[in-house]
């Protein structure tokens, strides 16, 4: 019994930097979603003009550009390294990271939180350039 409380208290603790992969997000969005992964239909969301969210940042693209494989900037002039983990290696290898800024993209452009779907969608795409 003590072992399986020690288990679950390291397993209910914070994330840690490289705590993941890429595919495992993945999988664990889709069990989320009940659905597999459409690439296709993560790039049609990140490259599509939206009109719930600010008006500032009506696309993914606004940011991070159309090539994900090259750096994008953000609105006050920041560099953010490209989203592909093709060009930078440790991205979506840190869960709580992952998250967080999915939270504040999805809101900022699309005026809600993406589903576990749309997530799985997204990365699908980005892992695949």
């Amino acid at each position: 019994m003590t072992r399986f409380l020690i288990l679950s208290a390291v397993l209910a603790g914070p994330a840690l930097a490289g705590d993941t992969s890429p595919a495992q997000l993945i999988a664990g969005y889709e069990a989320a979603a009940g659905a597999p992964a459409d690439a296709e239909r993560g790039r049609a969301l990140f490259l599509s003009t939206q009109t719930g969210g600010k008006p500032d940042t009506p696309s993914c693209t606004t940011c991070h550009g159309a090539d994900v494989t090259r750096a994008g900037q953000t609105r006050t002039g920041k560099e953010i390294a490209p989203l592909a983990p093709s060009a930078t290696p440790d991205r979506f290898t840190d869960s709580a990271r992952v998250e967080k800024w999915l939270g504040r993209n999805c809101n900022s452009v699309i005026g809600r939180d993406c589903t576990p779907g749309e997530k799985a969608d997204l990365l699908a795409w980005l892992a695949a350039q």
